[in-house]
């Protein structure tokens, strides 16, 4: 495992047990499904299902952003709200 991979796991350990909000957590959703899914797939949700819609959106907001990269924000992300 290469060592981007490896801080990439420990970040997502990390923040598990933390209490972070909403604009955080779709921040985290969309870099961990770019880092390990790449570019967002399939059709928007529709207005009815709010979550799905936002969690599609703030993914599609990183397309194009390199798995490499996606990873480094992540674990940013994750080191300025889990200590």
């Amino acid at each position: 495992m290469s060592d981007l991979a490896q801080q990439f796991a420990d970040a997502q350990a990390r923040i598990k047990p933390v209490s972070v909000g909403t604009d955080v957590m779709l921040d985290l959703y969309a870099l961990y499904k770019q880092a390990t899914s790449g570019d967002v797939a399939g059709d928007r949700p529709g207005m009815l299902d709010v979550r799905g819609r936002a969690k599609y959106d703030a993914w599609a907001k990183r397309k194009g952003l390199t798995k490499d990269a996606a990873m480094e924000q992540y674990i940013t992300v994750v080191g300025k709200h889990a200590k």
